[in-house]
């Protein structure tokens, strides 16, 4: 069930229309972060369905950096994005913006002749591998860590992100907090100078690559990691255990979130405290502008995220997404009604 849902998803990535476009009385577009794409598929078809197919919601997977943009500039009714925009950012915008999912963003490796998800990693030696500090398997930095494999004498090859892209932001946000030479050489962002590696486009684009080149490791969001069967990495986390990326440790990561005293909902996950926590943790993200112009397709809009949130969560946890609590989902409700308006007025669900 898990994999045909999937395969749902990823098959309608490269549509435009997920259903029939003769039968809709209204479209709604989106377009942005890769990261929950393959959900967002799968949440845009069976709304479709539930509807009748009469509100078309068309989402195009295209990168956070391109959904904030397409966004702003009013070329999409919404936007995906999983680098958070800060509170002065939203205002200068004038956008709304609350969280829709989390997600684990993984490390993934191709390592013929080792076991499939056997590999661990440190913080220091996970630096030092982006770095370029680290440039061969039998290592002894990662020997060490891993004395019950026998790791190859193969070099690496670092696959990153080509594309401006909110994963690259949760996975270089996490580096600048356990590497210092890190945070003053590369920082954070969703576009960074790496220090080495090879692109890839989108999350797709980076599984590709490490499937296909032995020795290499990269990093990308749980779900393309499990469908394309890549080995993942388990990792050291804040409180010194080694964790393996799991729904339930993406999940521990989020307890202590304070989205009460979140301005505009600006929350990042990464190397949060707790024995359980995956320590690259993501959120992501949809943003709309606060002043709609159409009344009619504002409140449809809303209606199909509150639909999300709700019947839509089923298929986000089968997807390996962890859905927002209900108190989370009240707080956004709020927000809506705070700040999203039409001539003026709040939009009527």
């Amino acid at each position: 069930m898990k994999k045909n849902l999937f395969r749902t998803a990823l098959a309608a990535l490269s549509l435009s229309l997920p259903f029939a476009v003769s039968a809709a009385d209204l479209s709604i577009s989106g377009a942005g972060a890769s990261f929950p794409a393959p959900v967002y598929r799968v949440w845009t078809y069976n709304y479709g369905e539930s509807t009748g197919n009469r509100i078309e919601i068309n989402y195009q997977s295209s990168g956070s950096g391109a959904g904030i943009n397409q966004v702003r500039d009013r070329t999409v009714d919404f936007g995906g994005t999983d680098n958070p925009l800060t509170r002065e950012e939203l205002d200068k915008a004038g956008l709304c913006q609350f969280p829709m999912l989390t997600g684990g963003v993984v490390v993934v490796v191709n390592l013929r002749g080792v076991k499939p998800n056997a590999l661990r990693l440190d913080r220091k030696t996970l630096a030092d591998i982006f770095l370029g500090k680290i440039t061969a398997w039998n290592d002894p930095a990662i020997r060490a860590l891993n004395p019950e494999l026998r790791l190859p004498k193969v070099r690496i090859t670092v696959v990153r992100r080509s594309d401006s892209s909110g994963t690259s932001f949760i996975f270089t946000n996490y580096l600048t907090k356990i590497s210092k030479e890190w945070a003053e050489r590369v920082g954070c962002g969703p576009a960074v100078n790496w220090p080495v590696g090879i692109g890839g486009q989108k999350n797709p684009g980076v599984c590709n690559n490490v499937a296909r080149i032995n020795g290499a490791i990269g990093y990308t969001e749980y779900t393309y990691a499990v469908e394309a069967k890549l080995s993942m990495v388990t990792l050291e986390n804040r409180a010194g255990k080694f964790v393996a990326p799991t729904p339930e440790s993406f999940k521990a990561s989020g307890i202590h979130a304070d989205w009460k005293n979140a301005p505009g909902f600006y929350m990042v996950l990464t190397d949060q405290p707790g024995d359980d926590s995956w320590p690259i943790t993501g959120l992501t993200y949809i943003l709309v502008q606060r002043n709609q112009t159409d009344a009619g397709k504002a409140g449809a809009m809303l209606k199909y995220f509150n639909w999300c949130y709700t019947t839509g969560a089923n298929a986000a946890s089968k997807l390996h997404y962890v859905p927002l609590a209900e108190e989370v989902v009240e707080l956004v409700r709020k927000a809506w009604a705070d700040e999203i308006r039409v001539n003026g007025s709040p939009v009527a669900l």
